[in-house]
């Protein structure tokens, strides 16, 4: 009779971590029971895609690799979040990783979940050297523009960093920010720095916005964080807008304050 049953085999692979599935594989490579080798073959899965996960985080760091191999001590990742929105600020993070640092599942912040973002934002603050968050306000960015204030706000989430950087990843195209800059399109999605600073911006944006929701209450800004809803939209052409949004922007520019 063998020594475990299907049962036992396949609680033993779910209860295994990842990093130890190949050795549980080997053990039981060679036992024929077809429920056995189902999870045997379920587990090669796991680890495949453990190892495609660690190659894609791998080539995350490939940029900042190469400015520390050119001698670069300091390479720090900014993405901004709430252009678009009628209502709260343009908010900016800027990150500096390890470069032998591997968050699963780090990617660009609108590919993932509330839930993924506010898990993924926990565990850049605990592994970051340094992370910065600064918010421009719907004033500022009425008086300069929303592209000054997108600056304003990673230039001063640069400038809050307790590391000064040598360079500066950005997504996206070239604006200046007082350090030496690349710009990458789409950077959000191909660079750990940035990746995790957009995921770091739009928690912390978010998170204002739902304080935002207890001071005016008819906005739903809870639930659409400021951005131009259809029900948002059809609230500030009942109610007006109110002292959060941007009077610059339509349909806000067409009203007044209440």
């Amino acid at each position: 009779m063998p020594e475990h049953t299907v049962a036992d085999i396949r609680s033993m692979f779910s209860r295994t971590d990842v990093d130890e599935l190949p050795q549980l594989i080997g053990r039981f490579a060679t036992d024929a029971r077809p429920g056995v080798q189902d999870a045997c073959d379920a587990a090669r899965k796991r680890v495949g895609r453990r190892d495609a996960e660690l190659s894609r985080l791998e080539s995350l760091t490939a940029v900042q690799a190469d400015l520390h191999a050119r001698g670069v001590a300091v390479v720090a990742g900014v993405d901004e979040v709430g252009r678009g929105a009628l209502a709260g600020p343009v908010s900016a993070a800027a990150v500096v990783l390890p470069v032998s640092v591997r968050i699963i599942g780090l990617n660009d912040s609108k590919k993932l979940t509330p839930e993924q973002r506010e898990q993924l934002s926990a565990e850049i603050m605990q592994t970051a050297l340094a992370v910065s968050i600064a918010h421009v306000s719907p004033e500022i960015i009425d008086r300069d523009g929303i592209a000054a204030a997108n600056t304003h706000a990673m230039r001063k989430a640069l400038l809050g960093l307790s590391l000064a950087p040598g360079h500066v990843l950005i997504d996206g195209l070239h604006v200046e920010l007082g350090f030496p800059t690349t710009a990458i399109v789409r950077g959000d999605r191909f660079v750990a720095a940035i990746a995790a600073a957009s995921i770091v911006a739009k928690v912390a944006r978010d998170a204002l916005m739902r304080e935002n929701d207890a001071l005016f209450p008819a906005y739903g800004f809870a639930q659409n964080k400021g951005y131009g809803t259809l029900e948002h939209i059809e609230i500030i052409e009942r109610c007006g807008p109110c002292p959060l949004h941007r009077m610059s922007f339509s349909p806000c520019s067409q009203q007044h304050l209440f």
